[in-house]
């Protein structure tokens, strides 16, 4: 390759170096990289034998290995991949590369190629790269007009670095911006005023004909509560049953079985959004070691926010592995976590990108059966969510009806949408995406706080699938009213955003998803915000057990209102039916007992309403941040949490 004669500092060695011409005096033949590891990286032969055996099947190459499994120091890689092809490493940190140059070639193009334009030389340029294995296919790759390309070398995170330096702004643009416009709610604060009118309109009528309003929303609150039982009995019966613990013949049948026939195991890159987290980063790195996945293939990216100072003198305080990184995200007009996402996908590294939160526990084994489900699938099963669980239902009342609603959501409900081929509302972690199919739809919306739900259903509409997993990540429920409602009101505020969003073109959204599907989404997101903006009104029907009458007993026939209460009664009978087989499904019968006092919990969804519907008009992007750590974050990632009855 062609090489011109810099004199250069390598930070590997401290001594300068000069960079022979091709065929001059000085050249030698270049020894086989292994040889250079040994001789110069201080390699083991052992360790390299064994990461060269990896490397066959895996999507990891012989330097990550060695870096993951600490086999070799970074300054060790660094002289070893110096003296083997023969150009020195650059320190970007202290001489950064020349901006003009990194705007040609496009911060996300020196992402994910982990190079960086460094320098003009003559008519050429002079590329730092941290994968010079990979320098002869790249240069092909780039734009005839830079002239001659000469490498050095450069660490992945000085790239990183450098290009976030030099890119910073255009990447923060570029995050805030990739979803298309006609699937975003980026330019939702246009119709507030709108919005206003039409509620001023509404309340005039309602002031003029009270009566007739009432009767109006009280048959509309009948009608969604219809929709949205039926569509819960339906699920229920659909979701697949728990499969019975296998026996010992069973276990050791599966033992001995082969692995399944994957040619080469893939990088998983895993994105953590932090934010002004105190207590429960200091737990996050104990879970993440706890994933059994060959740390070679991990890419774990810490996302926070630039100036979110708590957050990183949390982190000073822990010894990050080679495996995990962090990554800053640059102020811009929104703070969402989709916002920080969208940012920190180039940065990965992986085929497969996944998503845990702060608090997460994961089960041990979640990676490989990621990689195994999707694996057995085709690629139009773009997305995997797993089971959301708590790890300390114990704590107190709220708690645990938090733990029976998750469990009736993740493992009755979900399954059952998929089993009955409608969109499934993905949750906000331990998701898992084909990287090709999330960056076709160009990731998460930044302005969108229940980016996941969005997401689903703009899976749904460009021709991708999502399915359930069994596999478990515990985390920590909310167990204080206060940010239980915070939180429960942005969950609303966006799926509110969300459907008004999707619903711009419904015959667009109808063509898109099929008549089965586009019924699904109505029923799910307009009966889910019907049912918690006017539940009162189906409360109301309790007055008649006490002989009191009911609001509109003198506008319907008494066999009309009787026929309501009588579907109160029947809904109320089905959601705890429903709660039991879930929590029994998740194997905590003891709370089976709580689940009837559901009927008090979900009053606290209605005063959360009200504060989503407050926070639509006023401040419909605001990410009211849920506060974790109360529990200490001690939890076992391996089994659910359990009491005796």
């Amino acid at each position: 390759m062609p090489r011109s004669p810099l004199r250069l500092v390598p930070a590997a060695t401290g001594t300068p170096e000069t960079t022979p011409r091709p065929g001059s005096a000085t050249a030698r033949p270049m020894a086989p990289l292994s040889e250079c590891l040994v001789e110069y990286g201080g390699v083991d032969p052992g360790d390299l034998a064994r990461a060269l055996a990896l490397r066959q099947r895996e999507e990891a190459d012989t330097p990550e290995i060695l870096l993951a499994n600490g086999w070799i120091s970074e300054d060790g890689l660094m002289l070893a991949m110096s003296r083997r092809w023969g150009c020195p490493e650059v320190d970007l940190d202290t001489e950064p590369p020349d901006p003009g140059l990194v705007r040609r070639l496009g911060g996300s193009f020196c992402l994910k190629n982990g190079c960086v334009p460094w320098r003009r030389l003559g008519n050429g340029i002079v590329l730092a790269t941290s994968r010079p294995e990979q320098f002869a296919a790249l240069r092909r790759s780039l734009p005839p007009s830079l002239g001659p390309v000469h490498m050095v070398l450069a660490r992945q995170a000085a790239v990183r670095r450098a290009v976030a330096q030099a890119m910073g702004s255009a990447l923060v643009a570029s995050a805030e911006a990739r979803v298309m416009q006609r699937e975003s709610c980026r330019r939702w604060a246009q119709p507030a005023p709108l919005m206003r009118s039409v509620l001023a309109v509404f309340l005039t009528a309602a002031l003029l004909y009270p009566a007739q309003a009432l009767v109006a929303l009280f048959l509309l609150a009948c009608l969604s509560l219809v929709a949205l039982t039926a569509l819960k009995i339906a699920a229920a019966v659909a979701a697949p049953k728990p499969a019975p613990a296998p026996g010992a013949t069973e276990v050791l049948a599966a033992r001995a079985a082969p692995p399944p026939s994957i040619a080469r195991l893939p990088i998983v890159s895993i994105l953590v959004p932090l934010f002004k987290e105190r207590r429960i980063a200091e737990h996050l790195l104990a879970r993440l070691e706890a994933l059994d996945y060959p740390r070679e293939l991990l890419d774990v990216i810490l996302v926070l926010e630039e100036d979110d100072f708590t957050t990183r003198a949390t982190l000073s305080r822990i010894q990050l592995p080679p495996w995990v990184s962090i990554v800053p995200v640059p102020r811009g007009r929104v703070r969402t976590k989709p916002r920080a996402m969208n940012y920190a996908l180039d940065f990965c590294r992986g085929s497969l990108i996944g998503i845990y939160d702060a608090e997460d526990a994961p089960a041990p084994g979640q990676i490989h059966a990621v990689v195994k489900r999707f694996h057995e699938r085709g690629p139009e099963v773009a997305c995997l969510q797993g089971i959301l669980d708590f790890y300390n239902a114990e704590r107190n009342w709220l708690a645990r009806c938090f733990t029976i609603e998750y469990a009736t959501w993740f493992r009755v409900i979900l399954p059952g949408l998929c089993r009955l081929g409608l969109v499934i509302p993905l949750g906000g972690t331990t998701l898992f995406f084909r990287r090709a199919a999330l960056e076709d739809l160009g990731g998460w919306d930044a302005h969108n706080v229940t980016e996941d739900a969005d997401l689903g259903l703009r899976l749904a509409r460009h021709g991708y699938r999502a399915e359930t997993l069994t596999t478990v990540t515990r985390e920590e429920a909310n167990a204080r009213a206060l940010p239980w409602i915070k939180q429960r009101s942005r969950w609303i505020k966006g799926y509110a955003v969300t459907y008004a969003v999707h619903m711009r073109n419904p015959a667009a959204l109808l063509r898109d998803l099929g008549p089965w599907r586009f019924l699904g989404v109505q029923v799910l997101f307009a009966g889910s915000l019907m049912q918690v903006w006017l539940a009162p009104l189906l409360w109301s029907c309790w007055l008649m057990f006490f002989g009191l009458p009911h609001p509109v007993s003198s506008l319907l026939p008494p066999a009309l209102i009787w026929a309501a209460v009588g579907l109160f009664l029947a809904a109320e009978v089905s959601n705890i039916t429903i709660g039991a087989v879930a929590v029994l499904r998740r194997g905590a019968g003891w709370l089976v007992k709580w689940v009837p006092t559901l009927h008090f919990y979900h009053p606290l969804g209605t005063f959360a309403a009200y504060k989503a519907a407050f926070e639509l008009i006023r401040d419909p992007f605001y990410w009211d941040k849920t506060d974790h750590g109360d529990h200490g974050g001690a939890a076992s990632p391996e089994a659910p949490s359990s009491r005796p009855a």
